[in-house]
């Protein structure tokens, strides 16, 4: 079987950061795959993350786009991540699938 050379963990865009009636888009909340715990996620803050998104208008010559952003704090008890954005999520993004890149290192 070939070995996987992804440089980057998958992980879900849950939400935005809000209180009980106040939503704050500029604070992304993210689910990363195989992390439960705050102190699992501690090694990705700093981390870099790409929202890859298909467009229907082709620019310089591709149709895929892709929104950077990073990771800033842990978020409660289940392992949840805060992230910023260079241009927030849009909603419609809710539940779709961004990469967590495993750069820059701090090990």
């Amino acid at each position: 079987m070939a070995e996987s050379h992804r440089l980057y963990v998958k992980g879900k865009h849950v939400g935005y950061q809000r209180s009980k009636s106040i939503t704050n888009p500029n604070t992304s909340l993210i689910k990363i795959e195989g992390v439960v715990s705050p102190e699992d996620a501690k090694f990705y803050l700093g981390k870099r993350i790409a929202y890859v998104y298909r467009a229907s208008k082709e620019i310089r010559g591709t149709k895929i786009r892709c929104i950077w952003g990073k990771v800033t704090r842990t978020h409660g008890n289940n392992g949840l991540v805060r992230a910023q954005f260079k241009n927030n999520l849009p909603a419609k993004t809710f539940g779709a699938s961004v990469r967590v890149m495993l750069y820059p290192s701090n090990i």
